[in-house]
């Protein structure tokens, strides 16, 4: 990976991005409209500053509002044609959707990219605004959803009038509400088997509200607290069959050192720690090795990991 970057976005994106699952059907098309304008911009700004010479195209994911597998649809704003038009650039778009359609989850997509570039290890998970695990088992690529990650944790940072818990440092004052633990631990997700997938829909409806009902009577560093026993003791559930295995840890939440403590603490394998631009960027690279593969008219998404009824080449191609 010669060039990564991140992007900040402004506060006025922000709230535009949190709250896009309640807009009007007019405010979703324009927002999508002008995201995919925003990313080409950005785009445009990357490829000039690092003075890049040639591009085959733009692979991107845009950012989920609507993620309905159980009806067969999952929603990605960062409208393809925009991207296009404004990079001036080949766009590949809407990875999610031919799987869903397919009756699978549309997520995750990266264990594609688990299996053929970093196949080396026996699992990888991400930290994200969710969790999740990708695996090999009786030689077929598994991945599902684990839990909230960050979503949360920022959530509940916000709240202390923080963008995000930087080191759990404001997660590691509090103490464990057992009762709280319980209830979120005893969430239906949890028992259901893979495949399986989370969406905001899911987090509105069944976390938050959870955290809601016990924030009246407890101390908001306390429910943080919590929240980080939770998320150490999910991902140990998934990998407590295994003893001695390499665990290839990436995403965000990796940076959190209170988190990674916590979710050693619980698990009896190696947690691999990897260089920080592969931390940062390891999504951002399997989504372009995603569009290498559709581009070429490959499978790029698992029906072993989805669930859908077939293997697929998913994307949209947007020539230009």
């Amino acid at each position: 990976m010669p060039y990564a970057e991140t992007y900040a976005y402004s506060s006025k994106w922000k709230n535009h991005l949190k709250t896009a699952f309640q807009s009007t059907a007019k405010a979703f098309v324009e927002l999508d409209k002008n995201f995919g304008e925003l990313i080409g911009q950005k785009i445009s700004d990357f490829i000039r500053e690092h003075q890049i010479k040639h591009v085959d195209f733009v692979a991107s994911h845009g950012h989920t509002v609507f993620h309905n597998p159980e009806n067969n649809y999952s929603s990605q704003i960062g409208s393809g044609a925009h991207i296009a038009a404004v990079a001036n650039l080949p766009s590949i778009t809407n990875f999610r959707s031919l799987d869903t359609a397919l009756g699978g989850q549309g997520a995750p997509l990266v264990p594609i990219g688990d299996e053929l570039l970093f196949g080396e290890y026996d699992f990888c998970i991400n930290l994200g605004g969710y969790s999740n695990i990708s695996y090999k088992s009786d030689n077929k690529r598994i991945a599902y959803d684990i839990c909230p990650v960050n979503k949360v944790l920022n959530h509940l940072a916000e709240k202390e009038r923080k963008e995000f818990d930087k080191n759990g440092k404001i997660g590691r004052k509090g103490k464990v509400n057992k009762a709280l633990l319980e209830k979120l631990n005893a969430l239906d997700f949890y028992q259901q088997k893979g495949p399986k997938s989370l969406g905001d829909e899911w987090l509105h409806n069944n976390f938050f509200s959870l955290l809601d009902k016990y924030r009246v009577n407890l101390e908001n560093v306390d429910v943080m607290r919590t929240v980080y026993e939770h998320i150490a003791i999910q991902i140990a559930n998934v990998t407590k069959q295994s003893r001695n295995k390499r665990i290839l840890a990436t995403g965000g939440g990796t940076h959190n050192q209170f988190l990674i403590e916590n979710i050693k603490n619980k698990n009896s394998n190696y947690l691999i720690i990897p260089e920080n631009k592969l931390i940062d960027f390891k999504e951002s690279l399997i989504f372009a090795f995603m569009g290498a593969l559709r581009a070429e008219h490959k499978i790029n998404c698992l029906a072993s990991v989805t669930g859908a009824k077939k293997d697929s080449s998913g994307g949209i191609i947007y020539y230009i």
